[in-house]
């Protein structure tokens, strides 16, 4: 094949870019048991099952000679950095973990980390979410983060208070309905 229609870098390895830190400075890294070890089981899994699978599959493509064409063997090794830069992530995420389990909170009138809270908007309608860890964030299931500006917006209200949340269309007054913790 000519020059002309290659790339330089044609055969360099792809730079292995970390992923950024999803928590401002300054601020902890509060998770909830559930979300704690949800992100160990997937480290283990990761550790313990893809890995070791994705290794024999390079380790046979490699054996079949020309790598440069070798499908199997460029694919599982862009796989192998995908697992890896995904581990070196799951690890620090846990070293950095601050468990704080929600049963336990001790002033259930007040909005903190794990609180579920239903709110009602300015027009009427009620929303109910969970304050979690970022880790845990499922927007479909209700639970947002705790540094998120609605959580900031609620946090250490009481029940029937109002508070001001600032989007971009403007301020929104959010009256607190209820406010349970959950184990």
């Amino acid at each position: 094949m000519s020059k002309a229609f290659t790339t330089e870098n044609e055969n360099a390895p792809e730079e292995d870019i970390e992923e950024p830190d999803v928590l401002p400075a300054g601020f902890k890294n509060y998770m909830t048991p559930k979300g704690f070890a949800a992100l160990q089981e997937e480290l283990r899994v990761l550790t313990t099952d893809e890995r070791p699978k994705v290794v024999e599959i390079v380790s046979w493509a490699a054996g079949n000679g020309d790598r440069s064409e070798n499908g199997d063997y460029l694919y599982g090794k862009k796989r192998l950095r995908e697992i890896d830069r995904r581990i070196r992530y799951l690890m620090k995420r846990l070293e950095s973990a601050s468990v704080a389990d929600p049963a336990r909170q001790q002033s259930l009138e007040r909005v903190f980390f794990g609180a579920t809270v239903t709110y009602a908007h300015e027009d009427g309608r009620e929303a109910t979410v969970t304050l979690v860890g970022v880790d845990e964030i499922d927007l479909d299931a209700g639970r947002i983060s705790w540094v998120s500006p609605v959580a900031r917006a609620l946090m250490k209200a009481r029940v029937g208070d109002e508070v001001t949340l600032r989007t971009p269309a403007g301020a929104e007054t959010l009256e607190i309905l209820d406010i349970v913790y959950k184990g």
